[in-house]
């Protein structure tokens, strides 16, 4: 295991790869087939059920998509953890599985599931009000009902793309402070938000809620998201309806979906709510987590934002997403929204950390950005806690700008 890997035997998280090598010809799903990230290499299910070494009640790992495994709820989700930790412990089985070990390098990663739909939440209290002082600033930075329910919007499933996807500059509608009309082109503040997303597995039917103490039988694991954003049509289209042109463009997930037992060390406690939340969000379980985000562009690490203080948590947005009789279908995948932390150097968009332009945020290469320009990459990462004092990573988040489409 190299040290400091993002993936020891306590993580395990399942993703979808193409071998570069075009791939064997056991294990099914075409040429892409489903993994298990384990240090730098990655295990090939699909052989692994090939070859009998796990019971498979159906070809789920052999599938193109996480999706049947994702449906098929947390009992099998637990016994898969259960028998590829084994296999990966037990000597008896190294001859085995070290066949089946495809390396990182020679693995080309694929959008690991269907995405159903896709909903982004609004859950840092510091991010809420930084954005409240920079575009209210005579007016509360906090919207009234902020601090009694999780505000989200419905984003694009069509446009999530897996980490390493090249990221078009929007165009549309923007209009100047100083302008009498709105013109059409490029996006000139184009921006990230870093922020954490969860997987849902296991549906619900319409009509009925899912109480907030059910997280666990619902929602699999954990991705990193980039909600990129253009704040110039954002700023423009969002009243009254909310975000649209502004956001839809694209949404960047890491590769690996980190399932939520490897991140049972890393659970803590909400911050406390004032007012008490109404009954129906009132947390019956922590589902805080201590995850610092890394917030790279062109290598300079611009931010390090820290989840464990989002106000709104995942139990929360899921029973919120819910209570309307709304249902869940497996690959939903609904976000935190930015996570910032209280201090300058944790905040987790360019909004925020260049103060809406008037702060440029300088790059090791001396350099400065406000918002983005074409050909910056910018790296998403993120670590916690893990059992036995490991540490549990998700890999990089990772998109590059490309110019507009102007024809």
């Amino acid at each position: 295991m190299p040290d400091g890997s993002d993936f020891p035997i306590t993580n395990l998280p399942y993703g979808v790869f193409c071998p570069t090598d075009g791939g064997r010809a056991d294990g099914g799903g075409g040429g892409r087939r489903i993994g298990v990230a384990i240090g730098d290499q990655v295990l090939d299910l699909g052989a692994v059920a090939a070859r009998g070494l796990i019971d498979e009640p159906s070809q789920m790992l052999r599938a193109a998509t996480l999706n049947e495994f994702l449906a098929s709820g947390k009992a099998e989700w637990d016994r898969v953890r259960t028998r590829v930790t084994e296999l990966l412990s037990e000597a008896s089985q190294r001859g085995a599985v070290e066949k089946l070990l495809t390396a990182q390098a020679d693995a080309e990663m694929c959008l690991p599931f269907d995405v159903a739909d896709y909903v982004d939440f609004y859950a840092s209290i510091d991010h809420a009000s930084n954005v409240g002082a920079l575009f209210r600033p005579d007016s509360p930075a906090l919207p009234v009902n902020w601090r009694h329910l999780p505000i989200g919007y419905h984003g694009r499933a069509g446009t999530v793309v897996v980490s390493g996807t090249d990221v078009v500059r929007p165009c549309g509608q923007r209009k100047l402070p100083e302008g009498e009309a709105p013109t059409y082109g490029p996006s000139q503040r184009l921006d990230i938000e870093a922020e954490v997303g969860f997987v849902v597995g296991t549906p619900s039917e319409r009509g009925s809620r899912v109480p907030i103490g059910n997280l666990a039988e619902h929602v699999f694991g954990v991705v990193l998201v980039n909600d990129w954003s253009a704040r110039d049509i954002q700023a423009w289209e969002y009243v009254p309806l909310g975000p649209f042109l502004g956001k839809s463009f694209a949404t960047t997930i890491s590769p690996w979906v980190v399932p939520l037992p490897a991140l049972e060390s890393a659970r803590i406690a909400g911050p406390v709510q004032d007012p008490e939340p109404l009954p129906y969000l009132r947390r019956a379980q922590d589902w805080g987590l201590d995850l610092t985000i890394e917030v790279e562009c062109n290598g300079t690490v611009v931010s390090r934002p820290p989840f464990a203080s989002m106000y709104w948590t995942a139990d929360q947005q899921l029973a919120h997403l819910t209570v309307n009789g709304a249902s869940l279908r497996t690959g939903d995948l609904f976000a935190s929204g930015t996570v910032s932390g209280p201090e300058p150097g944790q905040r987790g968009s360019f909004l925020e950390l260049s103060w809406s332009g008037r702060e440029p945020v300088t790059l090791d290469d001396g350099s400065t950005r406000s918002f983005l320009e074409d050909g910056d990459t910018v790296v998403l990462r993120a670590s916690g806690p893990g059992l036995n004092g490991t540490r549990i990573g998700f890999g990089p988040c990772t998109g590059t700008i490309r110019p507009a489409i102007t024809d």
